[in-house]
């Protein structure tokens, strides 16, 4: 017993209560240092970059770096700016419409082989992306879909996670409410649309803003697919900042910080509900 006491102490648990803080505390400072860092040169002018020591707010701080990349007429950052947010929200509401739908059906359907086809698409998983980059490429080109966004949003259209993630939360929901919903008259459709997808939104939205996110983010496919600089989403246009003549810090530093403000701002108004959504998958064992 006494054993047992000591390890229940105050003195012991306000020590790893200590230590769990001073983790989490140096764990958000490497995290947030380079977003710190980003920010606070995107407003110090270009004479006063790569200075020593690093001063982390700026001595004259400036909009100089802002207003010379949107007046900028070869670097159209609003259009990029704007294919970013357009194929983010389609690749998201698609990905939502078509892995919804599969997981309800995997879930709640009986047809011949469903039972084969779920373990198929888990399996799908485990496949590289690059073993189907040149496959994929082909069919976009002979479709004429390259510079277009056709090639950015239906490749990126539905993903085996998202079907496993919401037909595990679709289980969750006792059978008897679309028992009644049947026996009322409502079709599998309507049980879906008005009963089924309302119990799974925290699943939706943490699907949703991770698919949101991947998007925004990727920089690989759309610098393969397009060529047309108009067609640029931001992490295309962030690479091209890199290159030639447009190699400024303060520039590009601003350039990040508009990429980056849109993603931070959706995930701070939404991180209870991608926890939730987590957190409330139903075991991720399923049946």
């Amino acid at each position: 017993m006494a054993s047992v006491a000591s390890r229940f102490s105050p003195r012991r648990i306000s020590l790893e209560l200590v230590v769990t803080y001073v983790y989490l505390i140096a764990l958000s400072i490497i995290t947030l240092a380079p977003i710190a860092y980003m920010v606070s040169q995107a407003f110090t002018p270009e004479a006063d970059q790569n200075q020593w020591p690093v001063r982390w707010i700026p001595e004259h701080p400036t909009v100089n770096n802002f207003q010379r990349l949107l007046a900028d007429p070869t670097l159209p950052v609003l259009r990029w700016l704007f294919n970013s947010f357009f194929v983010s929200t389609s690749v998201m509401l698609l990905t939502l419409l078509l892995c919804s739908l599969a997981a309800y059906a995997f879930a709640r359907l009986e047809f011949p082989g469903r039972d084969v086809i779920f373990f198929i698409i888990l399996i799908s998983l485990m496949i590289p992306g690059a073993v189907t980059f040149i496959p994929v490429f082909l069919l976009m080109r002979d479709l004429k879909f390259l510079d277009t966004y056709n090639a950015l949003i239906w490749p990126a259209g539905a993903n085996a996670f998202g079907v496993f993630m919401l037909r595990q939360y679709f289980i969750t929901i006792p059978k008897e409410l679309e028992e009644a919903a049947l026996v009322d008259g409502a079709n599998r459709f309507r049980i879906y649309w008005q009963i089924a997808l309302p119990l799974v939104s925290p699943a939706l939205v943490a699907l949703g803003i991770f698919t949101f996110l991947g998007s925004w983010n990727d920089l690989f496919w759309p610098l393969v697919v397009l060529s047309e600089r108009t067609m640029y989403t931001l992490p295309v246009g962030l690479a091209f900042l890199g290159q030639g003549n447009y190699v400024q810090q303060g520039l590009t530093m601003a350039a990040a910080t508009l990429a980056s403000a849109p993603v931070l701002i959706v995930y701070a108004i939404f991180q209870r509900r991608i926890v939730q959504g987590i957190a409330l998958t139903g075991g991720l064992g399923g049946r």
